[in-house]
C-alpha cells in the first residue's frame, strides 16, 4: 500500500511506528517513553494515544505491520529454479538480500525475545503464518524429492536458517574470524541447510 492510499490516521499511525523504530534502535526499549516518541514524530503524546493505549501496544503494532513478510513474499512467489535445490537456493538468496538490507526487523526481535519472552509470538503468527505457508505448502505439494514433508517444518527450518545466517553474520563479519570466512560463505551456508554436514554414504 502505497502513502497516497493512506488514510490520514494510517500515515500518521505510519509515522509513530517509524519515529518508535528508530527509538528503540537508538536507545532501546525501556529506555525509550511514548512522550520522546510523540517528539520524535513530531505529534502531541495525546495524538499517540488515540493510536496507541501503551507502550507495549505499539511495540506489538510494530511487530506485526513491519513483518519483512510483506516485500519478501512476492519475491520469493517469483523465484524460478528449474531444480528444487536451485529453487531453494534462489529463495533463500532473495530472502537474505532483502533481510540484510533493513536488518532493523530481526533487532526488533531481539527486544520481542529478551523483553517480552516472544509472548507477542503467537500475534505475530496470526497475522503472518497464513499468507507464508501456503508457498511451504506449493513447495512441498509441487517438489516431489524434498525429505520433508511436512510444510511447518519446512517453513521453520527455512526461517531459522535465515534468521541464524543473519546473527551470526552481524556477529563475526567483522571480528577476529572475518579473515577465515570463505567470500562464498552464504553458498556454503545454503548447501549446508540443503544437504546437512555429513558426506552420502555410498
Amino acid at each position: 500500500m502505497s502513502d497516497e492510499t493512506l488514510s490520514k490516521g494510517e500515515l500518521t499511525r505510519q509515522t509513530i511506528e517509524d519515529a518508535a523504530i528508530e527509538l528503540f534502535m537508538e536507545q532501546g526499549y525501556h529506555a525509550t517513553s511514548m512522550r520522546q516518541i510523540a517528539e520524535h514524530a513530531n505529534l502531541a503524546l495525546g495524538g499517540i494515544y488515540n493510536h496507541f493505549k501503551s507502550k507495549e501496544d505499539l511495540f506489538e503494532a510494530i511487530i506485526v505491520d513491519k513483518h519483512p513478510y510483506k516485500r519478501v513474499l512476492p519475491l520469493v512467489l517469483e523465484v524460478q529454479g528449474a531444480t528444487t535445490e536451485e529453487f531453494l537456493k534462489n529463495a533463500i538468496q532473495v530472502v537474505l538480500t532483502e533481510m540484510s538490507r533493513e536488518p532493523y526487523y530481526l533487532k526488533l526481535m531481539m527486544i520481542e525475545f529478551v523483553e517480552f519472552d516472544g509472548g507477542h509470538g503467537a500475534i505475530m503468527l496470526k497475522e503472518v503464518a497464513p499468507k507464508i505457508l501456503p508457498v511451504f505448502e506449493q513447495i512441498v505439494e509441487r517438489r516431489k524429492d524434498l525429505r520433508v514433508t511436512n510444510p511447518v517444518v519446512l517453513m521453520r527450518s527455512f526461517l531459522g536458517m535465515v534468521i541464524s545466517y543473519i546473527i551470526t553474520d552481524m556477529i563475526m563479519s567483522n571480528s577476529v574470524l572475518s579473515p577465515l570466512i570463505p567470500k562464498n560463505m552464504t553458498d556454503a551456508y545454503v548447501d549446508l541447510f540443503l544437504h546437512g554436514v555429513l558426506k552420502e554414504t555410498a
